[in-house]
C-alpha cells in the first residue's frame, strides 16, 4: 500500500517529531516533581543521554516512544514505505539503547524504561500507578524497571 501523503509532506511530518520534551516525558517529569523528586534532564555525560537523571538515587529514566524503539505493543506498526530502511534504523536504535543501558548498569546506575504505550492509547495505565511504580523503584535498591503497556 502506498503512503497516503506525498514524499515532501511525509518528510515535513517526520522532521517535526521531537526527541526531547515529548508529551509522555513531560507527564513523567511533572508527576515526579510533584512528589518531591528532583532530577537533571537529558544528561549528555551519561551513556544514552537519559531523559531524567536522579543522582541522589543513582538512577536514570528513559521515556521511550514505541515506534522509534521498536516496542512490540499495540502502538507500533512497521512502515510500509521503505521497509528495509526502517527495519535497519529501528533495529539499530534498539541495539544502541541496550548497549547504553548495560553501560549505565556497569557504571553503577539503576535504569528505568517507561514506554509510551504505558501512558497513552487504549491500554495505558493510570498515571498514578505509573508514578507509584517509579517512586517505589526509586526508593528501592532494584537495578532495573520497565513499565510497558497496561492490562
Amino acid at each position: 500500500m502506498a503512503d497516503v501523503v506525498d514524499p515532501a509532506t511525509r518528510s515535513r511530518m517526520m522532521s517535526g517529531i521531537r526527541g526531547k520534551n515529548t508529551r509522555p516525558e513531560l507527564q513523567i517529569r511533572k508527576a515526579l516533581h510533584a512528589r518531591g523528586f528532583r532530577y537533571r534532564l537529558h544528561c549528555k555525560d551519561l551513556p544514552g543521554n537519559p531523559d531524567l537523571c536522579l543522582p541522589k538515587h543513582r538512577a536514570v529514566i528513559f521515556v521511550h516512544g514505541c515506534f522509534w524503539h521498536g516496542h512490540g505493543c499495540h502502538l507500533f506498526k512497521w512502515p510500509k514505505t521503505r521497509p528495509e530502511f526502517w527495519r535497519e534504523k529501528i533495529g539499530r536504535n534498539c541495539e544502541v539503547h541496550r548497549a547504553a543501558e548495560d553501560r549505565l548498569v556497569d557504571q553503577g546506575w539503576r535504569v528505568a524504561v517507561i514506554w509510551e504505550c504505558a501512558l497513552k492509547g487504549s491500554r495505558k495505565w493510570p498515571m498514578a500507578k505509573v508514578v507509584d511504580d517509579c517512586q517505589a523503584w526509586l526508593l528501592s535498591s532494584t537495578v532495573r524497571l520497565e513499565i510497558p503497556d497496561g492490562p
